[in-house]
């Protein structure tokens, strides 16, 4: 699976873990910065990333900063991108089943390494249900 990751400084140490275990289990990943811990603005890296998702040059995105809000807002901004915030690994894997999100976005201040690295796993591993949440999903665009 091809697979883009990016944020801001917050999620900067989490980021680089995250992208060694998607390497380990076989993924290609394109790293959208930052490159360092120092503060930078995240709209900056999520919106090439959130762009590569809606041009479909990638599969499915993860975005990490401090509440995972700012991040998720940003995203959201592009047409047929859906960013979810989650916290825990149902609701990362009701992300994708119910509302055929592309991208999760993960509160580095909030949640242990080791659940972000569970709840991304949930994500990419969980389909898209269709059906009734087909027709619902095709209603997000304005």
């Amino acid at each position: 699976m091809k697979i883009a990751i990016g944020g801001d400084h917050a999620g900067f140490q989490y980021k680089s873990r995250i992208i060694d275990h998607l390497q380990e289990a076989g993924h290609e990943v394109r790293d959208f910065g930052p490159d360092t811990e120092n503060s930078v603005d995240y709209p900056d890296h999520v919106h090439p990333l959130a762009s590569s998702i809606a041009l479909e040059d990638y599969d499915l995105g993860i975005l990490i900063c401090g509440s995972g809000n700012g991040v998720a807002m940003t995203a959201n901004k592009h047409e047929n991108v859906r960013a979810a915030l989650c916290w825990n690994t149902e609701l990362a894997a009701l992300a994708r089943q119910h509302n055929n999100a592309n991208i999760i976005c993960l509160p580095a201040r909030f949640i242990a390494y080791e659940y972000a690295e569970s709840l991304v796993d949930s994500f990419i591993n969980t389909d898209f249900e269709g059906g009734r949440h087909e027709r619902r999903v095709n209603k997000i665009n304005c």
